[in-house]
């Protein structure tokens, strides 16, 4: 067996395709890939499968092709952007002498690379783990022998191998339980989040549409954002005052196609920011050719983790990037500017730059609008028997002025609708019954609301 080199910077790329010629689009993502790895693109060759070989996956003169590529440009490293079987990565290793990842262990690399928490470390951890245990038999000539031999230890004995895949599934089970209580913490503040009757807001969207950037806009915070995929691993959550109240805002992991399974299932508590939300901000590259296509991709991850039935809002981003020629004057250029469209049927959709800053109020209300977050204002009685829902309305900050006297509290309220439909559904709710005929709710319609 070769000895595996301990660079592995300098990449030959392989794409496989089906018939026709390869998809431009997935070449350039699968460069970007490498990239984010921390690799440099030494070549790239492109292998029309017709029928994969389950022994090297591409053919015999392909395989020669690609073999006289990595030592033209020197290459030490092959990356296939294809998942690979166990057998057909070891064979390309033996065949190419250099070491060979597929597209689910470039994937695991860059995520190792960037989780910073202890949760994400702990996920990603796992999903290598996971996709390791497969690939135990390989590069390796002592896992065949037996343990055993001396005083004591005589008998059958136990293969390294086996050794080594018990050690794995011990680390495996630990992680598991660790995450399992990282799960717990989790659940537990999503329950206080709730408790606080504050609505949830995820942001969704493929990898590197800007997510992290649109966060920051809108919520000051410093969340890390780059131009890179898979910037952001670990979810950030922020409290976002709106015109008609608060929201609760979460930054969560770009999605790509083809994400590995170890993937989704080792971020499943990650994800579950964007699965318990009561809406999902779907960020889109405005810019990106292929936009459709990966609303598409995204939608299909979101199906996976449970969370594709949940609202959304379309967020055209970086529209700082696109150009529209301007009526009645060829050759010139206008900037393409913030808007909001409401289609009769489907997604609403915003058009904005979260970079500069352009649409971000038109953002917000369409948040507000969305999430009911419309205020009504309005004088109530709340007699003494009632006294706690009056300490509800001082907890919702509803409260502009109120008069004391024997028969009770007359308050002077600016209450958002949903805090509003909250609270009327709780005990002495009634006395709310004002606010919601002014709110243009009335007669048996506000039977819904308890």
């Amino acid at each position: 067996m070769f000895e595996r080199s301990r660079k592995g910077e300098h990449a030959l790329l392989i794409q496989p395709h089906a018939g026709g010629p390869p998809d431009e689009e997935l070449l350039e993502e699968f460069a970007d890939l490498a990239r984010s790895a921390g690799a440099s693109v030494a070549a790239l060759v492109t292998a029309r499968i017709d029928r994969p070989n389950p022994a090297t996956l591409i053919g015999s003169g392909k395989l020669e092709e690609v073999r006289a590529a990595a030592d033209a440009s020197g290459a030490d490293l092959v990356l296939v952007n294809h998942p690979l079987s166990p057998v057909q990565e070891r064979n390309l290793e033996r065949a190419l002498q250099r070491r060979v990842v597929d597209r689910t262990g470039l994937i695991l690399d860059i995520f190792a690379q960037r989780a910073q928490s202890h949760e994400g470390k702990l996920q990603v951890e796992l999903a290598q783990l996971r996709h390791l245990a497969t690939r135990l038999v390989r590069g390796w000539t002592h896992l065949e022998r037996q343990r055993g031999g001396s005083i004591g230890l005589r008998g059958p004995g136990e293969t390294q191998l086996e050794t080594d895949r018990r050690l794995l599934q011990k680390r495996v089970d630990i992680l598991q339980k660790r995450l399992e209580k990282v799960d717990v913490q989790r659940a537990q503040m999503r329950r206080a989040r709730v408790r606080s009757e504050l609505p949830r807001v995820a942001l969704v969207g493929y990898t590197n549409a800007g997510k992290s950037t649109l966060f920051n806009a809108l919520t000051g915070a410093e969340a890390y954002a780059d131009d890179r995929l898979f910037a952001t691993l670990d979810p950030t959550v922020r409290r976002l005052e709106l015109s008609g109240g608060s929201v609760v805002l979460a930054d969560t992991v770009g999605f790509v196609r083809d994400l590995p399974h170890e993937l989704v299932a080792a971020f499943r508590s990650t994800l579950s920011e964007a699965r318990e939300a009561d809406l999902l901000l779907h960020v889109v590259d405005a810019a990106d050719p292929a936009r459709h296509e990966r609303i598409a991709q995204v939608d299909q991850v979101l199906a996976e983790v449970g969370a594709g039935d949940l609202p959304q809002v379309l967020v055209f981003n970086k529209i700082d990037r696109l150009d529209v020629a301007a009526e009645g004057e060829p050759g010139q250029v206008e900037v393409f500017a913030p808007r909001i469209d409401r289609p009769a049927q489907g997604r609403v959709r915003a058009w904005l730059s979260a970079r500069d800053g352009q649409g971000m109020d038109l953002l917000r209300e369409v948040l507000a609008e969305a999430l009911e977050l419309r205020h009504v204002v309005g004088r109530v009685r709340v007699p003494p028997e009632a006294a706690r829902l009056r300490a509800r309305l001082h907890e919702l900050g509803a409260v502009r002025t109120e008069v004391a006297d024997e028969q009770g509290w007359e308050i002077d309220v600016d209450i958002a609708i949903s805090d509003l439909q909250r609270a009327f559904a709780q005990p002495h709710g009634e006395w709310l019954r004002p606010l919601v005929e002014a709110a243009g709710v009335a007669g048996d319609e506000t039977e819904d609301w308890a």
